[in-house]
Protein backbone atom coordinates (compact mmCIF):
# COMPACT_ATOMS: atom_id res chain seq x y z
CA UNK A 1 0.00 0.00 0.00
CA UNK A 2 2.96 2.14 0.73
CA UNK A 3 4.06 2.18 -3.16
CA UNK A 4 -0.01 2.79 -3.97
CA UNK A 5 0.30 5.92 -1.75
CA UNK A 6 3.65 7.08 -2.96
CA UNK A 7 2.56 6.68 -6.61
CA UNK A 8 -0.39 9.00 -5.49
CA UNK A 9 1.33 11.40 -4.03
CA UNK A 10 3.76 11.97 -6.96
CA UNK A 11 1.20 11.77 -9.69
CA UNK A 12 -0.89 13.82 -8.07
CA UNK A 13 1.88 16.73 -6.81
CA UNK A 14 3.60 16.58 -10.94
CA UNK A 15 0.00 17.15 -12.19
CA UNK A 16 -0.13 20.21 -9.37
CA UNK A 17 3.65 21.54 -10.69
CA UNK A 18 1.98 20.98 -14.22
CA UNK A 19 -0.87 23.22 -13.28
CA UNK A 20 1.41 26.07 -12.13
CA UNK A 21 3.80 25.46 -14.67
CA UNK A 22 2.53 25.60 -17.85
CA UNK A 23 -0.54 27.96 -16.75
CA UNK A 24 1.21 31.11 -18.01
CA UNK A 25 1.33 29.23 -21.23
CA UNK A 26 -2.51 29.20 -21.20
CA UNK A 27 -2.66 33.17 -19.86
CA UNK A 28 0.47 34.85 -21.08
CA UNK A 29 -1.20 36.33 -24.72
CA UNK A 30 -4.18 37.58 -23.04
CA UNK A 31 -2.80 38.75 -20.00
CA UNK A 32 0.15 40.51 -22.41
CA UNK A 33 -2.65 42.48 -24.36
CA UNK A 34 -4.04 43.36 -21.56
CA UNK A 35 -7.29 42.11 -22.56
CA UNK A 36 -7.79 40.18 -18.72
CA UNK A 37 -6.25 41.03 -15.67
CA UNK A 38 -3.91 38.43 -14.27
CA UNK A 39 -6.18 37.39 -11.53
CA UNK A 40 -9.05 37.40 -13.63
CA UNK A 41 -7.14 35.19 -16.41
CA UNK A 42 -6.05 32.67 -13.94
CA UNK A 43 -9.10 31.76 -12.55
CA UNK A 44 -10.47 31.44 -15.98
CA UNK A 45 -7.63 29.17 -16.93
CA UNK A 46 -7.67 27.04 -13.90
CA UNK A 47 -11.89 26.43 -14.13
CA UNK A 48 -10.97 25.86 -17.53
CA UNK A 49 -8.02 23.26 -17.04
CA UNK A 50 -10.56 21.37 -14.79
CA UNK A 51 -13.29 21.03 -17.31
CA UNK A 52 -10.78 19.88 -20.27
CA UNK A 53 -9.28 17.49 -17.83
CA UNK A 54 -12.58 15.73 -17.09
CA UNK A 55 -13.04 14.99 -20.89
CA UNK A 56 -11.20 12.02 -21.64
CA UNK A 57 -9.03 12.02 -24.95
CA UNK A 58 -6.43 8.85 -25.68
CA UNK A 59 -3.44 11.05 -24.70
CA UNK A 60 -3.99 9.08 -21.26
CA UNK A 61 -3.64 5.65 -22.79
CA UNK A 62 0.09 6.64 -24.80
CA UNK A 63 1.40 7.36 -21.46
CA UNK A 64 0.13 4.66 -19.89
CA UNK A 65 0.50 1.57 -22.79
CA UNK A 66 2.34 2.93 -25.61
CA UNK A 67 5.82 4.50 -25.01
CA UNK A 68 7.06 1.39 -22.77
CA UNK A 69 5.44 -2.00 -22.49
CA UNK A 70 3.10 -2.21 -19.25
CA UNK A 71 3.87 -5.52 -18.62
CA UNK A 72 7.78 -4.27 -17.96
CA UNK A 73 7.13 -1.19 -15.94
CA UNK A 74 7.57 -1.37 -11.87
CA UNK A 75 6.20 0.80 -9.26
CA UNK A 76 10.22 1.96 -9.12
CA UNK A 77 10.14 2.98 -12.73
CA UNK A 78 6.83 4.59 -12.29
CA UNK A 79 7.79 6.20 -9.06
CA UNK A 80 11.51 7.35 -10.59
CA UNK A 81 9.62 8.88 -13.92
CA UNK A 82 7.77 11.10 -11.65
CA UNK A 83 10.17 12.46 -9.27
CA UNK A 84 12.50 13.11 -12.64
CA UNK A 85 10.17 15.11 -14.30
CA UNK A 86 9.22 17.03 -10.93
CA UNK A 87 12.62 18.21 -10.30
CA UNK A 88 12.79 19.21 -13.63
CA UNK A 89 9.50 20.78 -13.51
CA UNK A 90 11.09 23.16 -10.42
CA UNK A 91 14.20 23.53 -12.00
CA UNK A 92 13.05 25.15 -14.72
CA UNK A 93 10.04 26.82 -13.06
CA UNK A 94 12.33 28.65 -11.18
CA UNK A 95 14.57 30.00 -13.86
CA UNK A 96 11.54 30.81 -14.93
CA UNK A 97 11.83 28.90 -18.96
CA UNK A 98 9.09 27.91 -20.14
CA UNK A 99 9.97 23.94 -20.47
CA UNK A 100 7.40 21.17 -21.28
CA UNK A 101 5.61 19.20 -18.23
CA UNK A 102 4.84 16.93 -20.74
CA UNK A 103 8.07 15.86 -22.16
CA UNK A 104 9.30 15.92 -19.04
CA UNK A 105 6.98 12.95 -17.86
CA UNK A 106 8.14 11.36 -21.33
CA UNK A 107 11.18 11.68 -20.32
CA UNK A 108 11.70 10.61 -17.00
CA UNK A 109 9.62 7.41 -18.04
CA UNK A 110 11.81 7.12 -21.06
CA UNK A 111 15.14 7.91 -18.85
CA UNK A 112 13.93 5.37 -16.19
CA UNK A 113 12.81 2.41 -17.96
CA UNK A 114 16.46 2.90 -19.88
CA UNK A 115 18.01 2.67 -16.16
CA UNK A 116 16.08 0.16 -15.08
CA UNK A 117 16.51 -2.99 -17.48
CA UNK A 118 19.73 -4.21 -19.65
CA UNK A 119 17.50 -4.74 -22.44
CA UNK A 120 14.46 -2.17 -21.85
CA UNK A 121 11.02 -2.53 -23.23
CA UNK A 122 11.15 1.10 -25.18
CA UNK A 123 8.16 1.13 -28.28
CA UNK A 124 9.74 3.02 -29.96
CA UNK A 125 7.05 3.51 -32.86
CA UNK A 126 5.38 4.88 -30.30
CA UNK A 127 7.54 6.97 -29.13
CA UNK A 128 8.19 8.03 -32.45
CA UNK A 129 5.38 9.01 -33.74
CA UNK A 130 3.47 9.76 -30.39
CA UNK A 131 6.32 11.77 -29.19
CA UNK A 132 8.92 12.65 -31.31
CA UNK A 133 7.41 13.80 -34.46
CA UNK A 134 4.71 15.68 -32.85
CA UNK A 135 7.63 17.32 -30.63
CA UNK A 136 9.20 18.91 -33.65
CA UNK A 137 6.15 19.35 -35.88
CA UNK A 138 3.56 20.85 -33.51
CA UNK A 139 5.77 24.30 -32.92
CA UNK A 140 6.28 24.15 -36.32
CA UNK A 141 2.38 24.05 -37.39
CA UNK A 142 1.37 26.43 -35.14
CA UNK A 143 4.23 28.92 -35.89
CA UNK A 144 3.04 28.43 -40.22
CA UNK A 145 -1.08 28.44 -39.19
CA UNK A 146 -0.57 32.21 -37.14
CA UNK A 147 1.73 33.04 -40.03
CA UNK A 148 -0.87 32.74 -42.35
CA UNK A 149 -3.72 33.81 -40.00
CA UNK A 150 -2.22 37.27 -39.28
CA UNK A 151 -1.01 37.63 -42.92
CA UNK A 152 -4.58 36.66 -44.28
CA UNK A 153 -6.00 39.85 -41.60
CA UNK A 154 -2.88 42.46 -42.33
CA UNK A 155 -3.71 41.59 -46.39
CA UNK A 156 -7.54 42.15 -46.27
CA UNK A 157 -7.04 45.63 -44.26
CA UNK A 158 -4.31 46.82 -47.03
CA UNK A 159 -7.02 45.67 -49.34
CA UNK A 160 -9.90 47.72 -47.23
CA UNK A 161 -7.91 50.19 -45.68
CA UNK A 162 -11.44 51.24 -44.20
CA UNK A 163 -11.53 47.70 -42.49
CA UNK A 164 -9.15 48.76 -39.62
CA UNK A 165 -8.08 46.42 -36.94
CA UNK A 166 -10.95 47.37 -34.48
CA UNK A 167 -9.83 46.34 -31.03
CA UNK A 168 -12.76 46.49 -29.28
CA UNK A 169 -13.76 43.14 -31.37
CA UNK A 170 -10.74 41.47 -30.98
CA UNK A 171 -10.47 42.10 -27.71
CA UNK A 172 -13.65 40.30 -27.26
CA UNK A 173 -12.52 37.49 -29.52
CA UNK A 174 -9.10 36.77 -27.83
CA UNK A 175 -10.98 35.72 -24.31
CA UNK A 176 -12.95 33.41 -26.07
CA UNK A 177 -9.53 32.00 -27.63
CA UNK A 178 -7.87 32.11 -24.40
CA UNK A 179 -10.57 29.64 -23.11
CA UNK A 180 -10.46 27.34 -25.56
CA UNK A 181 -6.46 27.50 -25.02
CA UNK A 182 -7.61 26.45 -21.07
CA UNK A 183 -9.71 24.11 -22.30
CA UNK A 184 -7.40 22.33 -24.66
CA UNK A 185 -4.48 22.06 -22.25
CA UNK A 186 -6.50 20.48 -19.43
CA UNK A 187 -7.65 18.10 -22.57
CA UNK A 188 -4.29 17.04 -23.29
CA UNK A 189 -2.21 18.06 -20.31
CA UNK A 190 -4.01 16.28 -16.89
CA UNK A 191 -4.02 12.92 -19.19
CA UNK A 192 -0.50 12.77 -19.19
CA UNK A 193 -1.09 12.29 -15.22
CA UNK A 194 -3.89 9.60 -14.99
CA UNK A 195 -1.84 8.09 -17.69
CA UNK A 196 1.08 7.61 -15.44
CA UNK A 197 -0.87 7.19 -11.88
CA UNK A 198 -3.30 4.37 -14.11
CA UNK A 199 0.05 2.78 -14.92
CA UNK A 200 1.35 2.96 -11.45
CA UNK A 201 -1.44 1.20 -9.74
CA UNK A 202 -1.99 -0.76 -12.78
CA UNK A 203 1.98 -2.42 -11.44
CA UNK A 204 0.55 -2.31 -7.71
CA UNK A 205 -2.29 -4.83 -8.60
CA UNK A 206 -4.70 -1.68 -7.04
CA UNK A 207 -6.66 -2.05 -10.30
CA UNK A 208 -6.81 -5.01 -12.61
CA UNK A 209 -6.30 -3.05 -16.17
CA UNK A 210 -5.11 0.21 -17.43
CA UNK A 211 -8.31 1.98 -17.51
CA UNK A 212 -8.80 5.18 -15.76
CA UNK A 213 -10.67 5.06 -12.64
CA UNK A 214 -13.28 7.66 -12.26
CA UNK A 215 -11.81 8.68 -9.13
CA UNK A 216 -8.48 9.56 -10.77
CA UNK A 217 -10.01 11.65 -13.30
CA UNK A 218 -11.42 13.88 -10.55
CA UNK A 219 -8.91 13.94 -8.58
CA UNK A 220 -6.35 15.18 -11.38
CA UNK A 221 -8.64 17.71 -12.84
CA UNK A 222 -9.09 19.09 -9.48
CA UNK A 223 -5.15 19.41 -9.10
CA UNK A 224 -4.47 20.29 -12.36
CA UNK A 225 -6.99 22.74 -11.37
CA UNK A 226 -5.63 24.22 -8.31
CA UNK A 227 -1.79 24.57 -9.43
CA UNK A 228 -3.10 26.72 -12.29
CA UNK A 229 -4.47 29.17 -9.41
CA UNK A 230 -1.98 29.35 -7.34
CA UNK A 231 0.98 29.75 -9.99
CA UNK A 232 1.80 30.26 -13.44
CA UNK A 233 2.34 34.00 -13.43
CA UNK A 234 6.72 33.43 -13.42
CA UNK A 235 7.01 32.89 -16.67
CA UNK A 236 4.47 35.06 -17.69
CA UNK A 237 7.01 37.71 -18.85
CA UNK A 238 9.10 35.49 -21.06
CA UNK A 239 6.20 34.64 -23.08
CA UNK A 240 3.66 37.19 -23.50
CA UNK A 241 6.29 39.98 -23.84
CA UNK A 242 9.60 38.97 -24.54
CA UNK A 243 9.13 37.30 -27.84
CA UNK A 244 7.00 40.03 -29.91
CA UNK A 245 4.97 42.66 -29.04
CA UNK A 246 0.86 41.93 -28.61
CA UNK A 247 -1.92 43.48 -29.37
CA UNK A 248 -5.90 42.11 -29.33
CA UNK A 249 -5.56 41.22 -32.85
CA UNK A 250 -2.26 38.83 -32.31
CA UNK A 251 -3.43 37.37 -29.40
CA UNK A 252 -6.44 35.64 -30.60
CA UNK A 253 -5.12 34.17 -33.67
CA UNK A 254 -2.19 33.10 -31.89
CA UNK A 255 -4.17 31.29 -29.16
CA UNK A 256 -6.96 30.47 -31.78
CA UNK A 257 -4.14 28.34 -33.95
CA UNK A 258 -2.75 27.10 -30.41
CA UNK A 259 -5.61 25.43 -29.33
CA UNK A 260 -6.61 24.19 -33.14
CA UNK A 261 -3.47 21.97 -32.68
CA UNK A 262 -3.65 21.02 -29.07
CA UNK A 263 -6.85 19.95 -29.52
CA UNK A 264 -6.19 17.90 -32.86
CA UNK A 265 -3.21 16.58 -30.74
CA UNK A 266 -5.38 15.19 -27.96
CA UNK A 267 -7.72 13.28 -30.29
CA UNK A 268 -5.34 11.43 -32.12
CA UNK A 269 -3.34 10.52 -28.13
CA UNK A 270 -0.32 12.72 -28.91
CA UNK A 271 0.83 14.41 -25.58
CA UNK A 272 2.32 17.34 -26.88
CA UNK A 273 3.28 20.42 -24.92
CA UNK A 274 1.62 23.38 -24.64
CA UNK A 275 4.17 25.22 -23.98
CA UNK A 276 5.70 24.50 -27.97
CA UNK A 277 2.49 25.43 -29.35
CA UNK A 278 1.91 28.69 -28.04
CA UNK A 279 5.65 29.31 -28.34
CA UNK A 280 5.47 28.73 -31.70
CA UNK A 281 2.03 30.85 -32.70
CA UNK A 282 3.58 33.78 -30.83
CA UNK A 283 5.94 33.54 -32.73
CA UNK A 284 4.41 33.77 -35.66
CA UNK A 285 1.94 36.27 -35.69
CA UNK A 286 5.12 38.46 -34.74
CA UNK A 287 6.97 37.55 -37.88
CA UNK A 288 4.20 38.33 -40.19
CA UNK A 289 4.67 41.89 -39.11
CA UNK A 290 8.17 41.60 -40.29
CA UNK A 291 10.98 39.28 -38.78
CA UNK A 292 12.26 42.66 -36.90
CA UNK A 293 9.24 42.27 -34.48
CA UNK A 294 10.55 39.13 -32.90
CA UNK A 295 13.40 38.79 -30.78
CA UNK A 296 14.44 35.60 -31.98
CA UNK A 297 16.94 35.19 -29.43
CA UNK A 298 14.26 34.43 -27.22
CA UNK A 299 12.37 31.28 -29.10
CA UNK A 300 16.54 30.01 -29.70
CA UNK A 301 16.59 29.85 -25.96
CA UNK A 302 13.81 28.13 -25.16
CA UNK A 303 14.32 25.60 -28.34
CA UNK A 304 17.47 24.66 -26.38
CA UNK A 305 15.55 24.82 -23.06
CA UNK A 306 13.03 22.50 -25.19
CA UNK A 307 15.95 20.21 -26.39
CA UNK A 308 17.56 19.64 -22.94
CA UNK A 309 13.87 18.33 -21.46
CA UNK A 310 13.66 14.82 -22.74
CA UNK A 311 17.29 13.85 -21.83
CA UNK A 312 17.29 16.03 -18.77
CA UNK A 313 15.03 14.73 -17.36
CA UNK A 314 15.21 11.32 -17.85
CA UNK A 315 18.68 11.70 -16.56
CA UNK A 316 17.33 12.44 -13.67
CA UNK A 317 14.74 10.10 -13.14
CA UNK A 318 17.39 7.59 -13.88
CA UNK A 319 19.19 8.90 -10.80
CA UNK A 320 16.24 8.89 -9.00
CA UNK A 321 15.43 4.81 -10.20
CA UNK A 322 19.50 4.08 -8.75
CA UNK A 323 18.47 6.17 -5.68
CA UNK A 324 14.83 4.33 -4.83
CA UNK A 325 16.97 0.84 -5.68
CA UNK A 326 19.29 1.86 -2.75
CA UNK A 327 16.59 2.98 -0.37
CA UNK A 328 14.83 -0.71 -1.52
CA UNK A 329 18.54 -3.12 -0.89
CA UNK A 330 18.59 -0.91 2.32
CA UNK A 331 15.18 -2.52 3.34
CA UNK A 332 14.00 1.04 3.88
CA UNK A 333 11.10 0.52 0.66
CA UNK A 334 9.62 -3.02 0.07
CA UNK A 335 8.23 -3.54 -3.48
CA UNK A 336 5.27 -5.30 -3.57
Amino acid sequence: MEWVLLILFFGLLFDYTNGFHDAANVVSTVIATRVMAPLSAIVMAAVLNFMGATQISGVAETIASNLVAPTFVTQSIVLAALMGAIVWNFITWYFAIPSSSSYALVGGLLGAALSAHSTPQILWYGVLTKVIIPMIASPILGFLLAWLGMRSLLYQIKLHPARALNSTIFRHLQIGSACFVALSHGLNDAQKSMGIITLGLYTSNFIPSLQIPIWVIFACALVMGIGTATGGLRIVKTMGFSITKLEPAQGFIAESASSLIILTASLLGMPISSTHVITGGITGVGAAKGASAVAWKVPKRLALAWGLTLPGAGLTAGGTLILIEWFISKGLLYPT
